[in-house]
This record gives structure tokens, sequence and C-alpha cells, in this order.
């Protein structure tokens, strides 16, 4: 049990610094200053945290998968998960607010994006070599 909390903790805990500082600077009106929408931020963090996890979910079952292929197959779907989800909810944003987009707060959520893909990926390499560590071991 503790050791699948620990794959998810990296995910967990940047969902929950970036909230907490999200909501410091609304609370210090830094964001309100810069015309950056709170409401925008915390939606894309929450959005980016479940397809981020949605993703992390299915390519951590393709690692333990022995089969190569399907390892590429889930990756690859995965990416297309998280993509599709993330464009979705930017669209219907856009399409909702039409002339009052908070520009700033999607170029955020874009750096969010890299964020949480760039903790992805390493968690996801750490398991890998984990992996390999156990099969060099049998």
């Amino acid at each position: 049990m503790m050791n699948r909390f620990k794959k998810w903790s990296p995910l967990i805990n940047l969902f929950c610094v970036t909230t907490l500082v999200i909501l410091l600077l609304d609370k210090r009106d830094v964001l309100a200053q810069n015309r950056i929408d709170t409401w925008v931020l915390l939606t894309g963090n929450a959005i980016l945290f479940i397809a981020t996890s949605l993703s992390f979910y299915v390519s951590q079952q393709s690692i333990m998968n022995p089969n190569p292929n399907s390892s590429v197959r889930s990756l690859y779907g995965s990416f297309m998960i998280k993509f599709f989800l993330i464009a979705i909810a930017a669209f219907v944003y856009i399409m909702a607010v039409k002339k009052n987009v908070s520009k700033p707060a999607l170029i955020i959520c874009m750096g969010l994006y890299l964020i949480y893909t760039f903790v992805e990926v390493a968690v996801l390499q750490q398991l890998l070599k984990q992996k390999k560590a156990a099969a060099a071991k049998n």
C-alpha cells in the first residue's frame, strides 16, 4: 500500500503545492493585479492533475506488461488521452468566455502542463529503472 502511494506522491504533491501557491497569490491580489483569472488557474490545475493521473495510471500499467508493443501503444494512448482532455477543456473555456479569455492564465496553464508532464515522465523513468533492476536480479 505504501509503495503505491509513493509512486503517486510526486503528482499529488505537485497538485497541492500548485493549488496552495495559486491561492496564496490570489489572497495577496497578485493575480488580480496582473489580470490573471484565479478560477482558470485552479480549474486548469485540477484538469491537468486528473489528465496526468489518468495518463500516469495507463502508462504505469503498460510498464508492468512484458509485451513491449503493448507498452508503446499504451504510452501513445495515454499521451493522446491527456492531450485531448486538455485541448477540449481549453476549447470549451475559450468558446464560453469568447473575448474575456485570460491569456496569461492560459499561458500559465501551458507551463503547468509542461511541469506535470516532466514529473510524470520522471516517475515513469524511475519505475522503469526499478523494473529493469528487478529483472536483472532474476
